[in-house]
Parts: C-alpha cells; sequence; structure tokens
C-alpha cells in the first residue's frame, strides 16, 4: 500500500467506495476489502450503509486504528446542531468512537458553511471526528470552508476520472496542501472498456482500471475510492503497487 501523508495523518491512497452496496452485502464486502488489505472504507449517511459497515468492523481481526475511515454529513442536515446529532448516530451506526474523516457530502443553500464547521470542530475536539473535509464543492466554496474552519481541510472529494477534466481542481489542492479523493475513478465502467487503456496496460500485465488506477495515484495527493463487491475486482483494484507509468504515459491519459 502506498499513503498520502497530510497534517501527521498516513491516508492509504486507495480505499474502498461503499455507495449502494446495502445490508449483508455491504458487510460482506467490507469484510471481504479488510482481509485483501485495504485499510481505507468510504461511506456516508446518505448511503445508509453505515450499520453494515459497523456489523463488518466488530467481526473483523483488523484493529480500529488500522483502519481509516471516512463517512459525510447529509443535506439537508447541516445546520449545528443537526450535524452534532446525526454524527453521533453515525458513530452509533459505525460501531465506533471516532471517524477518521468526516465530510460535508454537498454544499446545502442557505447554511453557511461556517455553522456546518462550527460543529464539526466541535466535534474533533471532543475526539468524535479527526478530520474534515468537504465533497463535491467548487473551489470557490472549497476556499471559503478553509478560510472558516478552526482546523485543516484535509480532503475534497470529486468525481474525477480519465475523462472528466478536473485539472483546476488537483492544482488547488496540491496547492493549498490539501488530498484529492476520486469517486467513480472507473468512470462506471468505462475506463475498462477502454482499448487505449488496455494497451497501455499490456506492457505491463495490467488491467485497464489498474492504469487507471495507477494514473491517478500517480498524481500528488491524490487517493481513490473504487466501489466493488466483488473480491476478484477487490484484488485487481488493489494490486496496482509493483509498477509505475511513465510522464508520457501520465501525459496521454490526461489528455483523455
Amino acid at each position: 500500500m502506498e499513503y498520502i501523508t497530510l497534517h501527521d495523518t498516513r491516508i492509504p491512497v486507495i480505499g474502498l467506495g461503499t455507495w449502494a452496496l446495502r445490508g449483508k452485502e455491504c458487510t460482506a464486502a467490507v469484510l471481504s476489502a479488510l482481509d485483501i488489505g485495504y485499510r481505507h472504507l468510504d461511506t456516508a449517511q446518505m448511503y445508509a450503509n453505515e450499520e453494515s459497515i459497523g456489523d463488518a468492523l466488530r467481526q473483523t481481526d483488523v484493529s480500529r486504528d488500522e483502519i481509516f475511515i471516512t463517512t459525510k454529513v447529509k443535506p439537508p442536515g447541516l445546520r449545528y446542531g443537526d450535524v452534532l446529532a446525526s454524527v453521533r448516530s453515525s458513530l452509533k451506526k459505525l460501531k465506533t468512537g471516532f471517524v477518521d474523516l468526516l465530510l460535508i457530502h454537498w454544499p446545502e443553500p442557505g447554511v453557511p458553511v461556517s455553522e456546518t464547521e462550527k460543529a464539526m470542530n466541535e466535534l474533533q475536539s471532543e475526539g468524535r471526528v479527526r478530520h474534515i473535509g468537504v465533497s463535491n464543492f467548487s473551489i470557490t466554496e472549497i476556499r471559503e470552508a478553509m478560510e472558516v474552519s478552526q482546523t485543516p481541510v484535509l480532503t475534497s472529494q470529486v468525481h474525477y476520472d480519465p475523462f472528466r477534466d478536473q485539472n483546476a481542481m488537483v492544482e488547488f489542492c496540491q496547492e493549498n496542501g490539501v488530498m484529492l479523493t476520486a469517486y467513480s475513478p472507473l468512470a462506471k465502467g468505462r475506463a475498462a472498456d477502454s482499448s487505449f487503456l488496455r494497451e497501455i496496460g499490456e506492457k505491463y500485465g495490467k488491467s485497464a482500471v489498474q492504469v487507471t488506477l495507477r494514473w491517478l495515484i500517480q498524481q500528488k495527493n491524490v487517493a481513490a475510492i473504487p466501489k466493488s463487491g466483488n473480491p476478484r475486482h477487490q484484488k485487481e483494484n488493489l494490486d496496482i503497487f509493483d509498477f509505475h507509468l511513465t510522464r508520457e504515459e501520465m501525459e496521454k491519459i490526461f489528455g483523455l
């Protein structure tokens, strides 16, 4: 595993996305991922699977301190009191005393980000949340969040894949010491079907999916959270640490 180190924290560059995984399927997927070697789990209140992930955390032999867990506060629900209540509920469902990273899932019109982050900062001071961040924010919105928070914004989570131009966001994050977390990094199957990416992968004995994930994590402070409930695909997504793309290959993929 490779890691991003920011604010005295090491974050695994590959995590398990859990959107659309629910119930026993979700629990089994998380247990499988942890057994394979994943140590970064991403969930959200909106996904309605925190309890299923909590069941996996209770059953696994992996120490809680070895696992980096992210959840997200859903709008509507970003008022100060609502955030405090919903996060405490999330912790009960996850069966853990803290989350490593708490994100605002989407901006909520009419609710100042300063009010939401006041609650998030309070949860940090209580030890219930270790780091905070944002998801689906524009650069302008992230900048405001950074200005009003008492603590650093650890990550900006956005949809990022080889076919989606996020150059401005990547550059902003790199210049400001923020990790970019790429959700839907495989472009919902499009990456796997790319003959161009498959051709690059043939050189290394890797698939188009593995080339895509390697391209993402070779960028400074970029992590990816591909979703999969299939152990074989989970292993494939994690088997990307034994090769490096050349600068020319990186640029060609940017050209997509």
